[in-house]
């Protein structure tokens, strides 16, 4: 299980507990499970998905941000595009 809280600049926009997040990095889309390495990549114009243990799928449209991954908790820092 991961912790994913993702932060834009007007709020918070999710903070809790996912099986996983998948993400546009620089170098292309990756996916975040458990035991990742840790990471800081910036983050590309694209989809953000995350999972939630219910296994309910949220995807946010995103203009570019920041992903930071370390012992099994991921911080996003996204520009969302409404």
């Amino acid at each position: 299980m991961l912790r994913l809280k993702i932060v834009s600049p007007e709020r918070i926009e999710f903070e809790g507990e996912v099986t996983s997040v998948k993400v546009p990095g620089m170098a292309g889309n990756f996916e975040i499970l458990t035991d990742h390495a840790p990471i800081i990549s910036s983050l590309e114009t694209g989809v953000a998905e995350y999972t939630e243990a219910s296994g309910q799928k949220t995807t946010l449209n995103i203009l570019g941000g920041f992903v930071e991954v370390q012992k099994n908790e991921v911080s996003l820092c996204v520009e969302i595009n409404k």
